[in-house]
Order: structure tokens, then sequence, then C-alpha cells
């Protein structure tokens, strides 16, 4: 089960035909607040390339609309 915005982030790589991993964090809380603290990013999804971190699901939609979020998945190989 995914809330709202990791669906939403699904569904903006899967438009792209992105290959991609993920985790359920709600598994796991020690991972839930470590990635939050690695990234200094307080929400989640967190969407990383090649292990950059590029933002959470309203800076992907962001990026989505101005065409940069496709760039940076074929960028990084992604697409």
């Amino acid at each position: 089960m995914h809330c709202f915005c990791s669906n939403r982030a699904i569904q903006l790589l899967d438009h792209y035909k992105a290959s991609y991993g993920a985790f359920n964090i709600l598994e796991d809380n020690d991972v839930r607040e470590g990635v939050k603290k690695y990234a200094n990013w307080p929400t989640i999804p967190q969407l990383y390339i090649n292990g950059e971190f590029i933002g959470g699901c309203d800076i992907m939609m962001e990026m989505h609309n101005t065409g940069e979020l496709k760039k940076l998945l074929a960028e990084g190989g992604a697409i």
C-alpha cells in the first residue's frame, strides 16, 4: 500500500518507462527515519538518480511539467 505521494511518484516514473527500485519504508521505521536524515529532507517519497537526491513528489511534478524530469532520467540512464 502506498500513500498518495508515493503513488504519484511511481506513476511519473512509469509514465517515462523508467527503470527504478523501490523500498517500502512503512515496513521499517529505522529506514524511514534514516532516509529523511540522509537527504536532510523531511518527507517521502524521495527520488535519487545515480545516488544524487533530486527531491520529493512535489518537486518531481514540477520537473515533469517543465521537462526537467525526463531529461534527468535520461541523463541518469533510467530511460
